[in-house]
């Protein structure tokens, strides 16, 4: 009888070990498989609307999977390959996060004075800000809007803990400061696999261009 519920039991133990690999499997790579696949979408539908007399704004009627957030921009980083670009939704809730970049409501507009603030993934669901820590001094970052594309320049870096929310202030680490430059920050879980702290990347708007006159080709270099 012992042997049979040791048998048992060690069953047991193999299919909960086989279940939380599946787990583990979906977490990592099928999450990543299909939202990369909805935010090359958003991406492609947000740059047709850029490029035509559209809003210049994707929300519910394109995408059901955006709910009441709205995407109203694109965001990409040459550090982190020459083909990476994520939509820009409003908000930082678990839905927007697992459909691209999300923008803290509070924060500054994109080319605003005060801080653009935005969140992303650095595992699972697309992992826009994967590589956030390899990011260095004078990396751009780039955020297409309808009208203006507006190029930031990296100045910094920070590790904090979650509850640190003064990082995305309009002033970072200056709460109650009155902003005069037009800053962005992103932020991302740290380390990789883990929620313990948060990894943060400052920035400071270095051009504003017309979407008339923008070239990509021109903003894409990265150094080292």
């Amino acid at each position: 009888m012992t042997r049979r519920l040791t048998g048992w039991l060690g069953e047991l133990l193999i299919t909960a070990g086989v279940l939380v690999l599946l787990f583990v499997a979906w977490q990592l790579w099928w999450t990543d498989v299909t939202a990369e696949r909805v935010q090359g979408r958003l991406v492609q539908t947000l740059t047709d609307d850029f490029g035509s007399g559209r809003a210049g704004t994707v929300g519910h009627d394109e995408f059901p999977e955006l709910g009441t957030a709205k995407a109203f921009a694109v965001i990409r980083v040459p550090r982190f390959g020459a083909d990476f670009a994520r939509p820009v939704i409003e908000g930082v809730g678990r839905p927007v996060l697992a459909l691209g970049v999300g923008h803290y409501t509070d924060s500054a507009a994109p080319g605003a004075v005060g801080n653009f603030a935005v969140a992303g993934h650095r595992t699972t669901y697309g992992r826009p800000f994967h590589d956030i820590d390899r990011l260095r001094a004078g990396d751009r970052v780039i955020v297409e809007t309808k009208p203006t594309v507006y190029v930031y320049e990296v100045t910094s870096h920070e590790i904090v803990r979650p509850w640190q929310t003064e990082v995305i202030a309009p002033v970072p680490d200056r709460p109650g400061a009155t902003p005069t430059e037009r800053m962005i920050t992103m932020t991302s879980c740290h380390p990789k696999y883990s929620a313990t702290q948060r990894y943060i990347t400052h920035g400071r708007l270095v051009k504003a261009v017309p979407r008339a006159q923008w070239r990509l080709a021109d903003w894409t270099r990265v150094e080292g």
